[in-house]
């Protein structure tokens, strides 16, 4: 018999659970390499910082959703095994998302990931759900038996010419005082409010939002001028605000989680002089994909 365990994520268990994920999308990523990209590294070490920091904020706001899998097998020395696997979800009033997911390439294929598939969908109940998914077969053929719905996700990557950046009105800078109709935003476009996430987005990025409340519309910004987070009622809107992410970007960035409902996306970086290429799946089930919209990877 299989000696992995699933249990619920602790605290102490975050930077163990960093490290199978590292090696779990470093193994993801190299599978999935092109010959003309860069040849994948493991996770800076402050990128480990913010990932801990990241899932810790979600085992605090939903702890339900947080599981691992362990291997005392693995690691006898240790006092509760190895890390092979991680299922991080969350539920925001009537919707569930999937944060992170994968399994040590060691123990995939041992029906570790369907065992922590089963705990975080077990959290989700009858809730509409949504994540973001890579192009690995086992996990691709594991969200579809679970009766999610695969639509192709583009990406966008290059240095942005900058004789193209358009003068872009209408928009200034957002706080606090705009989560509500930000919520209100999210709910028609993606089932829930984004809720608390807000403020923690807040806290390490910076805001931008329409003036306009008759075509009110956001974008969280990361200091790479990446568009972290879009959301907008008109796509007219959405592409102001993707254009003030992409003016104040430096050297290269990337446009992510482009579906095609949102190809005003598509139509805005191509004037930027990005180049397009196909990056995994938004993974949906009992929901349409949120458009005008861009997901972020985590927080959906």
């Amino acid at each position: 018999m299989d000696s992995v365990q699933v249990r619920p994520l602790r605290a102490d268990d975050l930077p163990a659970a960093e490290r199978a994920s590292a090696v779990t999308f470093l193994d993801a990523d190299r599978l999935s390499r092109r010959v003309s990209d860069p040849e994948p590294e493991l996770r800076p070490a402050v990128a480990a910082k913010r990932w801990i920091e990241r899932n810790r904020y979600f085992l605090d706001v939903d702890p339900g959703g947080c599981w691992i899998a362990v291997d005392p097998a693995a690691d006898p020395t240790g006092p509760a095994g190895q890390v092979v696997g991680f299922g991080i979800s969350q539920n925001r009033d009537g919707l569930w998302f999937l944060g992170t997911y994968g399994v040590l390439p060691s123990h995939q294929g041992r029906g570790v990931g369907a065992r922590l598939m089963d705990a975080v969908l077990a959290h989700a109940g009858e809730r509409p759900g949504i994540f973001s998914s890579s192009v690995h077969p086992g996990a691709t053929r594991r969200y579809r038996l679970a009766g999610f719905s695969l639509h192709p996700q583009m990406r966008m990557v290059g240095t942005v010419d900058r004789a193209t950046l358009p003068a872009v009105e209408g928009l200034r800078e957002g706080d606090a005082d705009d989560f509500a109709w930000m919520d209100r935003l999210d709910r028609e476009l993606r089932v829930a409010g984004h809720g608390p996430d807000h403020g923690y987005l807040l806290g390490t990025l910076r805001l931008v939002v329409s003036r306009d409340r008759t075509r009110p519309g956001y974008v969280y910004v990361d200091g790479h001028g990446q568009a972290s987070l879009l959301a907008a009622a008109h796509p007219e809107t959405a592409q102001r605000l993707l254009w003030e992410a992409l003016a104040s970007a430096r050297g290269d960035t990337v446009v992510n989680c482009i579906t095609t409902p949102n190809e005003w996306a598509v139509d805005v970086g191509l004037a930027a002089r990005l180049d397009i290429g196909q990056e995994g799946y938004i993974a949906v089930r009992g929901m349409d994909v949120p458009a005008p919209y861009l997901a972020s990877g985590q927080f959906l």
